[in-house]
């Protein structure tokens, strides 16, 4: 983000610019007392680093005349003190601030997208995301401490030109003589770096993007002998990062060769009038040397102004951030579940993506306790219609109730206990298989654990561990169908009124599918189970099937009365061709 309010030549809302503004605030507000310590110490700092050049010069006349010299002495070595002490305060401060702002920003960017749920991955690449999370955060947190640095920069600055002023006049007016070159050269620095570190940032979003998309992808890179061009695809932007990081390395080359020449030239200058001044014996000896100090802290007004462009970068940081922290968080409501088994009704529940429909006014009711599965060919919306039933997302129209109570109205504990899920890739979570199976909303014991892996068919695998239940994630190498057993593992250990099971069957065996059957069937006959299932073997024990078409409700009935219809059991078996040229999805 850069002044004239663009990023990367598009123009920046103004809304955008003053949500990081108050990111940026409440990320200071988090620096606590250290915030404090490094403000009163960065005062301090500049206060003797002000007064100090004025006791040198002071005991230098003081030897010169023989007058006071110890207590001139000893005011040097005090102020040296404070300086000492100050700086490793301010260093110490410094730091716990910047970890403390740091900390906060990247768990409330935690907690967030956690809460925006699957919807996070829908406007944000995971790289780029993390890149947000964890570099910018870092960037964003160093706000409060560049903020007191500059400012506090400011009070030997103009301490020092107040100073040259009360030396003598004419020394003030040969700094100030220069001093609009200074200011210049600053603000052509602040504008370049400011503008160059927006585009470094975005670009590095952009590279981590796509370094997540590929190790997500690294057994297909592999399988296809296309790890060369990956790593091209990677490392396209490349280019562009070194081209703004050399940019922004050409403008502080630049400005730092400037300020070289110029801030000795001031320097020079200065000292010769103060000498010529010394000569006509308006000024003494002592403040000679003061006024060589007080150019060079006069001098750090460029400096001050030329830290402006740090938080710049932080506010560009900021912005990252503050766009992912605008994102609205899934609402929950105050409501808890009444009495009841699980009874689940859609009611004319539409989801969209961009102009298409994927459910359109679906109306339909799963019974309390029921085994139903959801069939349809490929895109008929039967995954959209399970993360319905578990809130994972919320319908463009209509609503989803259960037992009576819409999704949206309860709490995030009564959803959660209310509703389990399971899914086709699960993700494992935990330090330990245990762990994995435990990750929920409450925490089985040990027998709920191996009772639910028995179930699932987990219990064989997992004895033959290293260590059993207790075997690291990390150290646990599992086939496919082994971690969708752990995923099936952890559904049934986490009670509920409603079990939604998307194509959990997917990569299980035969005989392992037989064994997950019979569970549905038995020991979870109390819950009601959506399946979504893409074997007739599933579709034929369930109690009911919801069969879907393009996005619609085709019928609901047991499967063995569907079975007669040609274009159903084109839904089983795609190579299958229904008589009389009926097409695919057609009625019947």
């Amino acid at each position: 983000m850069i002044d004239d309010g663009t990023v990367m030549g598009e123009q920046v809302p103004s809304p955008v610019r003053r949500a990081a503004d108050r990111l940026l605030v409440r990320i200071v507000r988090r620096g606590g007392i250290w915030a404090g310590v490094l403000l009163t110490t960065s005062v301090m700092l500049a206060a003797a680093q002000t007064v100090l050049p004025a006791v040198l010069g002071g005991a230098v006349d003081a030897a010169l005349h023989g007058n006071h010299v110890a207590i001139w002495l000893l005011g040097c070595g005090l102020l040296i003190g404070v300086l000492l002490i100050c700086d490793v305060a301010n260093d110490l401060a410094a730091g716990m601030t910047t970890a403390r702002s740091s900390a906060w920003l990247r768990r409330t960017m935690l907690d967030h997208i956690l809460a925006l749920g699957i919807r996070t991955t829908w406007r944000f690449d995971v790289g780029d995301l993390t890149a947000r999370l964890v570099a910018n955060a870092a960037d964003a947190g160093r706000v409060g401490r560049l903020a007191i640095w500059v400012i506090t920069a400011l009070i030997p600055a103009l301490g020092g030109i107040g100073a040259l002023t009360l030396i003598d006049p004419w020394l003030c007016l040969t700094f100030l003589g220069g001093a609009p070159v200074l200011l210049a050269v600053a603000r052509i620095y602040m504008r370049d770096s400011s503008a160059l570190a927006d585009r470094y940032l975005q670009t590095q979003g952009g590279i981590a993007g796509r370094l997540v998309d590929a190790l997500a992808g690294a057994r297909t890179i592999a399988a296809a002998h296309t790890t060369e061009q990956e790593k091209e695809r990677i490392l396209a932007p490349l280019p562009e990062l070194h081209r703004h990081g050399m940019g922004m390395w050409r403008v502080r080359t630049r400005i730092a060769a400037q300020e070289a020449l110029l801030v000795p030239l001031l320097h020079i200058m200065v000292l010769a009038v103060a000498g010529w001044e010394l000569t006509r014996g308006r000024i003494s000896p002592g403040q000679l040397l003061a006024a060589s100090q007080y150019v060079r802290l006069a001098a750090g007004l460029n400096s001050a102004v030329m830290s402006v462009s740090w938080l710049a970068q932080a506010r560009a940081a900021a912005a990252r951030n503050a766009a992912v922290l605008a994102e609205p968080a899934v609402p929950h409501g105050t409501d808890n579940l009444p009495a009841g088994r699980g009874r689940l009704e859609f009611r004319g529940v539409t989801v969209r993506v961009g102009e298409a429909s994927v459910l359109d006014g679906v109306d339909v009711v799963v019974p309390e306790g029921a085994l139903v599965a959801v069939v349809g060919r490929s895109g008929s919306g039967k995954s959209v219609l399970a993360t319905l039933a578990g809130r994972l997302r919320d319908p463009d129209a209509g609503q989803v109730l259960l037992d009576g109570v819409a999704l949206p109205r309860l709490t995030r504990r009564a959803l959660r206990r209310g509703v389990c899920c399971a899914f086709e890739r699960p993700v494992l979570i935990g330090e330990t298989l245990a762990d994995v199976i435990a990750f929920g909303h409450h925490t089985p014991d040990l027998h709920e654990l191996i009772t639910s892996a028995r179930a699932a068919r987990a219990d064989v695998f997992i004895r033959r561990m290293p260590t059993g239940y207790q075997t690291p994630l990390a150290q646990a190498p599992m086939s496919g169908g082994e971690i969708q057993r752990m995923g099936l593992a952890r559904a049934f250990a986490h009670p509920g009124r409603v079990l939604v099971l998307d194509d959990v069957a997917a990569s299980l065996d035969t005989v392992t599918e037989h064994h997950i059957r019979g569970v549905l069937t038995g020991a979870l006959a109390d819950r009601t189970r959506l399946v979504v299932a893409h074997r007739v073997s599933t579709a034929a024990h369930a109690d009911l099937v919801i069969w879907l078409d393009n996005g619609k409700v085709r019928s609901v009935a047991p499967h063995r009365q569907l079975w007669s219809e040609p274009c159903y059991q084109a839904v089983f078996d795609p190579a299958f061709s229904p008589p009389n040229g009926i097409p695919h999805g057609a009625p019947a």
